[in-house]
């Protein structure tokens, strides 16, 4: 069946709604990481926060973020996808009441801390969950949903942060998860498990029946059934933590945390939490400021979705491969600008506002656009939970470093210095997936894992 088929009919409606609900995580793990941007003046206001307090109170969502992604492995492998993303909203819906209410920056930090853990888990479970119940031909647009949703939460954020300053406060800023949050919680219980997961419970007639609801052949529910029973056979005698570090893992496992790492310290978090800050150190005056902060985050989403309309077409490896270079060079000539004029003029700030933006097209609608999808295809069914844990998690302690340390690499090279640090990254970045990163589009994720088993999983099988 071809993947425009599979997107026609009740079933493929039905997984486009699945894809849709689940990726309401991701719009609560973009606003909830980008709104921060916006509320952190008033919030440095109520609180007399230095500076090491505001990293506190930023970067605690991050730590929290490496703790849930590693935790809720084991909650999805013993209560399901489904149980997991439910909990998760929970956990959203308390840190967004936590925060709100913060007497204090301490409790605050708590708070965020909580935030960080939902973000974590869900970044961990939501790809997973929606690419195992995905059709192979359209696997990559639904999971991509998850990116898509990323990129309207950070929007959604700069908007608040540009346009309601004087109308909301902080705490209401933060407040407003909730709706998102329980919106998710309720959804979610309409929806089926995974598969995958139904069939290593000895539950096959749920697992045809979650098939049913998203496939129209019921001779492919069978022939994927089979299939499921085949590499859970395989997990049995391979599975846990220690097969994690199995030599024959090694290559997906290579792949998936290297392309984690790199979705961050090609420096997207960088753009959106500290854009302000580079435009006024530019000449920029707040309001402009805070205006093309909003710029990016409109880029962000746009770019997002082209992706996740050509990533099934052209493939994951082909998109990164053609739109990381670009993002390199818009970091060169940033650099550069930086450089020749330190103290900021019209012309010079405008030309940086563009170099910022074309980064954004071409790191969004690329690396950004698979980083997620990569994690929920290329590893064994017997690693997944442990082995989308630790990309979760490589993809936040990177972010954590990146972001972490942003302010210091500038204090030490310059703007202009950190820019060209950042272009390294990216090229590094294209080489890694040039060398390593195998294709993945159109196959199912028991072919992907087949090829794994058979010493073909690298670029170019």
């Amino acid at each position: 069946m071809s993947p425009r088929a599979q997107d026609t009919g009740h079933a493929g409606r039905f997984i486009q709604i699945v894809a849709c609900v689940a990726a309401i995580s991701g719009f609560l793990y973009g606003y909830d990481t980008g709104i921060i941007s916006g509320a952190l003046l008033q919030i440095s206001d109520d609180f007399s926060l230095e500076h090491r307090g505001q990293e506190m109170v930023t970067s605690a969502i991050l730590v929290g973020a490496v703790i849930g992604a590693l935790i809720c492995a084991r909650v999805s492998r013993r209560l399901g996808r489904r149980l997991t993303i439910m909990i998760v909203a929970a956990i959203f819906a308390l840190g967004a009441l936590g925060a709100a209410f913060s007497p204090t920056a301490l409790w605050l930090g708590v708070a965020r801390l909580v935030l960080g853990f939902a973000v974590g888990g869900a970044t961990q479970v939501v790809p997973t969950y929606i690419a195992e119940l995905a059709p192979a031909g359209v696997r990559g647009r639904m999971v991509t949903w998850f990116n898509v949703s990323i990129g309207i939460g950070i929007l959604a954020a700069a908007l608040v942060g540009s346009f309601l300053q004087d109308l909301w406060s902080w705490r209401v800023m933060f407040g407003v998860g909730l709706v998102p949050a329980t919106l998710l919680l309720i959804s979610m219980i309409w929806l089926p498990d995974s598969p995958r997961w139904l069939v290593r419970q000895s539950r096959e007639d749920e697992a045809r029946q979650a098939l049913a609801r998203v496939r129209e052949d019921q001779r492919a529910i069978e022939k994927e059934i089979d299939e499921i029973k085949q590499v859970q056979t395989r997990e049995q005698q391979e599975g846990g933590w220690r097969a994690v570090l199995h030599p024959k893992m090694r290559p997906a496992l290579v792949a998936g945390l290297g392309v984690a790492a790199f979705t961050q310290l090609s420096g997207i978090e960088m753009m959106i939490y500290y854009t302000p800050t580079f435009l006024r150190d530019a000449g920029f005056g707040d309001s402009a400021a805070l205006y093309s902060a909003l710029g990016v985050a409109v880029v962000y989403l746009i770019m997002t979705v082209a992706g996740k309309l050509v990533v099934d077409r052209l493939g994951r490896r082909r998109l990164t491969l053609l739109m990381m270079p670009g993002a390199a060079l818009a970091l060169l000539v940033l650099g550069a600008v930086f450089r020749l004029h330190e103290g900021g003029d019209g012309a010079s700030s405008w030309l940086i506002v563009a170099c910022i933006l074309v980064f954004m097209i071409f790191n969004a609608g690329g690396i950004q656009v698979v980083g997620w999808l990569i994690g929920s295809e290329v590893y064994p069914l017997a690693i997944r939970e442990q082995a989308t844990s630790l990309h979760a998690a490589t993809l936040w302690g990177s972010n954590l470093i990146l972001t972490g340390t942003a302010l210091t690499m500038v204090n030490a090279l310059g703007t202009g210095g950190a820019m060209w640090f950042y272009a390294v990254l990216n090229v590094l970045g294209v080489l890694f997936v040039w060398r390593l990163v195998p294709e993945t589009k159109g196959r199912s994720l028991e072919q992907i894992e087949q090829s794994l088993h058979e010493g073909r999983f690298r670029p170019g099988q």
